[in-house]
């Protein structure tokens, strides 16, 4: 038993070996400066909007991974995932274009 214990620790200190999981990606903020919900697409490239019974809410980037959703002066992204939760996240239409 003693063994084990020590084979752990030794493992547990080998460097390069990652004392914790890898972070989750997480939300993140985006001021609009002078732009608003409404002028979003046009003084953005990276952003799509999601569909017309969603408004307010843009894909950031070429995939559809990542969902921003437009409060007032800034945007609010996040993975689809934690966004829209697991079971919903799948039915999001992505217009990857």
């Amino acid at each position: 038993m003693k063994m084990l214990w020590v084979l752990l620790l030794a493992l547990s200190s080998v460097p390069g070996a990652p004392a914790m999981p890898a972070q989750r990606h997480s939300c993140h903020k985006r001021p609009l400066g002078e732009h608003s919900c409404h002028s979003v697409p046009a003084g953005t490239d990276s952003l799509r909007h999601v569909h017309d019974a969603l408004p307010h809410h843009f894909w950031e980037g070429k995939g559809c991974q990542v969902i921003c959703y437009c409060n007032l002066n800034e945007l609010l992204c996040c993975p689809k995932d934690i966004f829209f939760g697991p079971k919903i996240s799948f039915v999001i239409p992505c217009n990857s274009q």
